[in-house]
């Protein structure tokens, strides 16, 4: 039985595996070390993908340190215990790439992970995270288990959250279009819109993980990205002539870090050596839908 955390979640509702669990968190709190150990008990869970944690845009990184680093940290620990205790061999484990230093040579892989500081706006999730990956690596190296970290780059897609102050980039700035057309005013944009990230859209990654899952034969990290890079800008563009509405950036707000290129080649041998025909969605095509299903299911969704 295989057990998804966070899997009503932007990432989990798109994954489609056999045999799986996706509890909420009345059914798992995944803060308390004992609850985790009795469902996995209960449950006979043999595998475990985990997606869950206390997520944001960089606002909420920089306004909500404490609890980004706390809970993150307790969510983490918890469930890599717990899963050990329970002979579980296999737990695929997401990361961020707004984990990895800020100072260092692009494009970043998965050898860089730890090699400085991260960007001081997300340091306290960043070093909760790298926490998880150093925990699971200690126990592949002492137990020989199976815990993978994943790293995938800035993720976006339906089901995500579209809070105006604590969403990431994309849905916040879709939540903010919409309310531009509603309240016919103009789109603004906090920053320049210079900075650049790699998108990858929720069914894709859902895609990848259950490959990565069924397939991935070690314990060595994997960069989750496609090799484009947009900026924030130019997504904002799409998005503004998707609701037909003035854009306008406001160039007094941060920007955060600049760019942050990930090298996606581990995961294109990965392909290539499982013969895995594939190809990611394009920006425009995985933006349409994701605003498409924001506006059908406003009053419901995350906000």
């Amino acid at each position: 039985m295989i057990l998804i955390t966070g899997g009503s979640g932007l990432v989990g509702n798109s994954i489609q595996i056999n045999n799986n669990l996706k509890p909420n968190s009345s059914q798992l709190n995944l803060l308390h070390y004992n609850q985790i150990n009795q469902y996995l008990q209960e449950n006979k869970v043999d595998t475990i993908i985990h997606l869950a944690a206390n997520v944001g845009g960089l606002f909420k990184n920089m306004n909500q340190k404490v609890q980004m680093l706390e809970d993150n940290l307790l969510i983490n620990f918890n469930l890599i215990k717990a899963a050990h205790a329970n002979n579980i061999q296999k737990i695929i484990i997401c990361l961020s790439t707004c984990i990895f230093p800020n100072e260092i040579k692009y494009p970043i892989n998965e050898n860089d992970l730890l090699l400085g500081p991260p960007h001081h706006s997300n340091d306290a999730y960043a070093y909760a995270k790298r926490i998880a990956h150093i925990h699971a690596s200690s126990y592949n190296q002492q137990y020989n288990r199976q815990y993978i970290s994943i790293i995938p780059t800035n993720i976006y897609g339906p089901h995500d959250n579209f809070h105006l102050e604590n969403a990431h980039v994309i849905p916040a700035l879709i939540h903010k279009a919409y309310l531009a057309k509603q309240n016919n005013t103009k789109f603004i944009v906090m920053g320049s819109g210079k900075p650049l990230r790699q998108f990858i859209f929720s069914k894709d990654l859902g895609f990848l993980i259950t490959k990565i899952t069924e397939l991935y034969d070690n314990c060595e990290p994997i960069i989750l990205a496609p090799s484009t890079e947009y900026s924030i800008g130019y997504i904002a563009q799409i998005i503004a002539d998707k609701f037909n509405v003035d854009l306008e950036f406001d160039n007094t707000s941060a920007d955060g870090q600049f760019k942050k290129t990930a090298d996606n080649s581990k995961l294109l041998d990965f392909l290539k050596k499982n013969n895995i025909d594939f190809q990611f969605t394009p920006i425009e095509k995985g933006l349409t839908e994701t605003i498409d299903w924001f506006i059908a299911n406003y009053d419901n969704v995350r906000k």
